[in-house]
This record gives C-alpha cells, sequence and structure tokens, in this order.
C-alpha cells in the first residue's frame, strides 16, 4: 500500500464507516467485555457515530460506567477491518433519534422516536486501525502464490494496516 497522509487514512475510515452500517460495540461489564451489532449512523462533521437502542438493555449501563468503547467494523467484499476506539454517551435525543429514524425502527419502538424506551448513543472516536486488504481475488492469489514461492508471509493486510487518531 501506497503511504498515505493522516488525512487519507481518515476519510477512508469514514468511507467504511458509512459504506458497512453496522458495527459491534464492544462494552464493559464486571464480568469483562461483551460485544453486539448496532446500525451505525456516521455524521462526520460532527465527528461523531450515532445509535438507536433500548434503555432496556445492559449497553446504557455499561457505557454509563465505563464509556470507553470499541467499534468494529468489517466489508468483506472490500476485505477491510476498521477497528475504533472511542468514548460514547447515552441520552434521550427525541430530536436526534427523529433524525436517524426508519419505519424498521417501530418493530423495536412502537412509539416512534418519543417511545419511552428508545435512547441515542453519540460516540466520539479518538483512534481507528485499519486492515486495508486487497479486494481483488486475483491480488489475493497474487500474494499466495508470491509467498509460496520466496516463502515470505502473503501481504494480506497486517502489512496494510494503518492507525490514526482522530482527536
Amino acid at each position: 500500500m501506497d503511504p498515505k497522509s493522516p488525512k487519507q487514512i481518515e476519510d477512508r475510515v469514514w468511507e467504511v464507516i458509512g459504506s458497512t452500517g453496522i458495527c459491534m460495540m464492544a462494552t464493559r461489564f464486571p464480568g469483562g467485555l461483551r460485544a453486539r451489532p448496532l446500525e451505525a449512523h456516521p455524521e462526520r462533521e460532527q465527528d461523531a457515530i450515532f445509535f438507536l437502542t433500548d434503555v432496556r438493555g445492559l449497553k446504557d449501563d455499561e457505557i454509563e460506567r465505563q464509556p470507553e468503547i470499541c467499534l468494529t467494523f468489517v466489508d468483506p467484499a472490500e476485505k477491510v477491518y476498521l477497528s475504533l476506539s472511542g468514548e460514547a454517551v447515552v441520552t434521550r435525543d427525541i430530536e436526534r433519534a427523529k433524525s436517524l429514524w426508519t419505519e424498521k425502527e417501530r418493530v423495536w419502538w412502537p412509539g416512534g422516536p418519543e417511545d419511552p424506551n428508545l435512547r441515542v448513543i453519540r460516540v466520539a472516536p479518538s483512534r481507528a486501525e485499519m486492515w486495508d486488504g486487497p479486494a481483488s481475488s486475483a491480488v489475493a492469489a497474487h500474494e499466495f502464490a508470491r509467498a509460496w514461492a520466496t516463502g515470505e508471509k502473503p501481504n494480506l493486510g497486517e502489512k496494510r494496516k494503518v492507525s490514526v487518531d482522530l482527536d
């Protein structure tokens, strides 16, 4: 991978967040760590990712006790893997819920964006680590062939790893 500027890496990070849609959010609880899938709503101009969540779950309590979280995004077609560290806050923000709302959410919150169980999680990402592997099967095949011929490891991601601070 050609060396990229922090700005180019940050652009790619936000592109991956936007194109992937679903991520795993890991939070801490007294027994360790737990992760669950959530639909991400990135808003780069605010340097934030928003999620709709239910107050009856555990993640709001976990975030209140320990706001540092980890988000992981995977795009198998692009062979890109993204880990974001950041800080989360849970709010009862009806206006933000309205802006994120689609009718499919009504299954979870029959009262709509004003449902008393609906909450909004705002994540401010602070660090990104991304493994941006070759999306092309031909490139991957070439890397395996080269590795077999030379005895070196194939470059399928680790050498393509980049990190950037987002704050």
